[in-house]
């Protein structure tokens, strides 16, 4: 990635920054993984898992410990290969600079927080991405970006194909704060369209106003790092501007059934249930979706009720939580349960 980076030829120059990033930090998650016992090859397809598999197996491991800012980096990283690889996209220099910094320090921390080893133990500075400018905070390069967009959206322009990539370059950014990261047409129409509707960037990007870039060091030693700010952004309620809904894959989203949920806790799924019963899991959206198919409903976990779930059995008394809950029979009075904070008790 850093020959790439630094190479003489721009032709092709992009493209293979962004493949051998991703691809650099998929083998990287795959070395992590397998270091903690944690398999990496689909018995069913008979092939190793892919990068969304890997980033999703990484968070659940407490040795491995990805952050939401980290996992957002990732995201976008994958996004932004993606879309340089299969469509057609225009990521600027800066963007550029500044996704390959921060996946420059994103990787050293993770190989010094799994293995212990520094990246500068085996690269060299002198081969590190290095700008010729002075690097730019994100907020700044996403307005630039965005009022290239309306200029090429300008009527008598007819540079509507030069819009439509910037505005996937954006969408792809959004995996920063989003755990969408994908972009589909569906997403691309939309903001064209609210764009030439003279929509503002938050109302078209909203996701994008979360996202904040620390600096820190300089020239070779530059470290970037993202994080979140502000509100999350919330799923749509009818009400919300139409230019700023983005389609969500819920089925990624959540993708835990009770009975895997438990496994991975290692309980039994009775004691999953008393678990979840506790701490309010399944009135929690961000965490409980039920899928309705013609008469059958499915029931379904996110990542935040796995991790609430693990989080919580560190302090919690299992055994006290299973009598506060477990059933009682038939036409007898449910328990109100004594445990201090107990959704439950709160009711």
């Amino acid at each position: 990635m850093t020959v790439a980076f630094n190479s003489v030829d721009d032709e092709g120059r992009t493209t293979a920054v962004l493949l051998s990033l991703q691809h650099s930090f998929e083998m990287l998650l795959k070395a992590a993984l397998v270091h903690n016992d944690v398999q990496v090859f689909d018995k069913n397809l008979g092939r190793s898992i892919g990068f969304e598999k890997c980033l999703q197996l990484s968070r659940q491991e407490q040795n491995i410990k990805i952050t939401d800012p980290e996992a957002g980096t990732l995201r976008a990283i994958d996004a932004l290969r993606d879309d340089e690889q299969h469509w057609f996209n225009s990521v600027s220099e800066p963007i550029l600079f500044v996704h390959a910094r921060a996946g420059v320090t994103l990787f050293d921390d993770l190989l010094n927080r799994v293995f212990g080893e520094r990246l500068a133990d085996s690269l060299p500075l002198r081969v590190l991405p290095i700008s010729t400018e002075p690097p730019m905070g994100l907020e700044i390069l996403i307005d630039q970006e965005f009022t290239q967009i309306q200029d090429l959206l300008q009527p008598g322009r007819r540079a509507r194909n030069e819009a439509r990539a910037k505005i996937r370059t954006l969408l792809a950014i959004e995996g920063h704060a989003s755990e969408e990261s994908l972009v589909s047409e569906r997403d691309v129409d939309r903001v064209e369209k609210g764009m030439s509707q003279g929509k503002s960037r938050d109302a078209v990007f909203p996701a994008l106003a979360q996202i904040s870039t620390e600096f820190s060091g300089e020239g070779p030693t530059l470290t970037v790092r993202f994080d979140k700010k502000g509100p999350p952004v919330k799923f749509a309620d009818g009400t919300s501007d139409a230019a700023a809904i983005r389609e969500v894959d819920l089925q990624k989203k959540f993708h835990w059934s009770a009975t895997e949920l438990a496994k991975k806790l290692g309980i039994s799924p009775p004691k999953a249930l008393t678990l979840r019963q506790h701490l309010g899991i399944d009135e929690d959206p961000k965490c409980f979706y039920v899928f309705v198919m013609g008469s059958q409903k499915h029931p379904r976990f996110s990542d935040n009720a796995f991790k609430r779930m693990r989080d919580s059995m560190k302090t919690l008394d299992m055994d006290d939580v299973w009598n506060s809950h477990k059933p009682i029979g038939r036409g007898k009075s449910p328990r109100r349960c004594p445990i201090e904070g107990c959704a439950q008790a709160r009711e």
